[in-house]
């Protein structure tokens, strides 16, 4: 199993619900997604970001395949893109 995890700072005056809920779409919309969680940073510190995505993949093929989807490419990562100022990214086996 592949865990995918991103976090994201939304750009000031952004919409950190509508972000969730964008990266909560790709659940049945991406078919090697086999499960995902979104969370909301309540603690707002400096040094927070705003939302943890994790994503569960089968193996590392799933990953390829994950990062080339058609939803994936053409709605989630654009407006991912388009209303953060900062992403980490981080990959790692179960």
């Amino acid at each position: 199993m592949i865990k995918h995890v991103l976090a994201i700072k939304v750009k000031d005056g952004e919409s950190i619900d509508e972000m969730r809920d964008v990266l909560m779409s790709m659940k049945g919309n991406v078919p090697t997604v086999k499960d995902i969680s979104v969370g909301i940073d309540f603690l707002h510190s400096e040094r927070s970001y705003d939302i943890l995505m994790e994503v569960t993949l089968e193996n590392k093929e799933s990953l390829d395949v994950y990062q080339a989807d058609e939803y994936h490419c053409n709605v989630v990562k654009p407006y991912v893109q388009s209303h953060r100022s900062a992403v980490v990214a981080v990959d790692y086996e179960i």
